[in-house]
C-alpha cells in the first residue's frame, strides 16, 4: 500500500513525470535492469524525461533515484514482516540523526523564551502530536499558541510580531501549509524548529533546527499502515522535558 502524493508534492512534476514515477515504484524489482531507455519506451516518452524526473526529485540521476527509492518501497512492502521489531524504540534510533546539542539548543531557544510566544503549527495526524506538545508547554508555564490547518490564517499572521519561535511538525516534511508558515516566519526572522521524518525534505531544509524522527513508512502519506513515528515523536518531547526539568 503505497501513497506518493506528498512525496511528489511541490516538485513541479508533469502528468508524464508522475506516470513514469508510478511505473518505477510499481516495477522497483526490475527497473534497474530495464534501464532508462526501456522505462521510457514502456511509458511512451523519452529517456530525457526519466533523467529530468530524477533531478526534479532531487537525485543526481536515475541510478541515484533507484537506490534511494528501493529501501522506501521495500520497507512499505515488508511492513507485515516487522512485527517482532515493531514495538522497539531504542535510544540510538534518535541519536543516529540528532544530538544532545540539538536538545540543548531547543531548551535554550524555546524553553527559555520569556518575552514572545511559542507558536506550534501542524495538520492532520501531526496536529494531534502538536496539541500534546502545546499542553506540555502550557503546564510548564510557557506562553504558547497552537494552530492547525483548520484555523484561520489570521491566528498566525495577526500575531506574527509577537512570535519568538515557530515549531512545525510534519511526518512527511512536505506539507504545503506548514512550508508556507515556515517561509513567512523566516521572512520575519522568527526562529524555526521542525520535527519530520529522518530523510531529506523541504520542511527540514527551511528550519533552523530539524529533529529527525524515523518514519517506518515513508511512502504512506495517509498514515494507513502501522507506524511508530508518532510514539517516537512523543518520546522525544518527553526526553526534552526531562532534560530541561533536571537542569532547571
Amino acid at each position: 500500500m503505497i501513497d506518493i502524493s506528498k512525496f511528489i508534492q511541490g516538485k513541479n512534476l508533469t502528468d508524464i513525470d508522475i506516470q513514469v514515477f508510478t511505473y518505477i515504484i510499481d516495477n522497483i524489482d526490475n527497473v534497474l535492469q530495464q534501464g532508462v531507455r526501456r522505462i521510457a519506451e514502456n511509458n511512451y516518452t523519452s529517456a530525457a524525461t526519466v533523467i529530468r524526473l530524477s533531478k526534479k526529485l532531487g537525485y543526481t540521476g536515475f541510478v541515484d533515484m533507484y537506490y534511494n527509492l528501493l529501501p522506501l518501497v521495500k520497507t512499505t512492502e515488508n511492513q507485515n514482516e516487522l512485527a517482532e521489531d515493531f514495538l522497539e524504540m531504542a535510544p540510538q534510533d534518535f541519536f543516529k540523526y540528532n544530538t544532545m546539542e540539538d536538545i540543548e539548543w531547543f531548551i535554550q531557544t524555546v524553553l527559555h523564551l520569556y518575552q514572545n510566544y511559542i507558536f506550534i503549527y501542524a495538520t492532520g495526524f501531526s496536529g494531534i502530536a502538536a496539541e500534546y506538545l502545546y499542553k506540555k508547554l502550557l503546564v510548564l508555564g510557557k506562553k504558547t499558541v497552537h494552530a492547525s490547518g483548520t484555523d484561520s490564517v489570521g491566528v498566525f499572521e495577526n500575531n506574527i510580531e509577537d512570535i519568538g519561535v515557530l515549531i512545525a511538525i510534519s511526518k512527511s516534511g512536505e506539507t504545503q501549509q506548514v512550508i508556507d508558515k515556515l517561509k513567512a516566519a523566516r521572512e520575519h526572522e522568527i526562529t524555526t524548529i521542525s520535527f519530520t521524518k529522518e530523510t531529506s525534505n523541504r520542511i527540514a531544509d527551511l528550519s533552523d533546527l530539524n529533529f529527525k524522527i524515523i518514519d517506518n513508512s515513508k511512502l504512506d502519506d495517509r498514515n494507513m499502515l502501522p507506524n511508530i513515528f508518532f510514539p517516537r515523536l512523543l518520546m522525544v518531547f518527553e526526553f526534552i522535558m526531562k532534560t530541561y526539568l533536571e537542569r532547571a
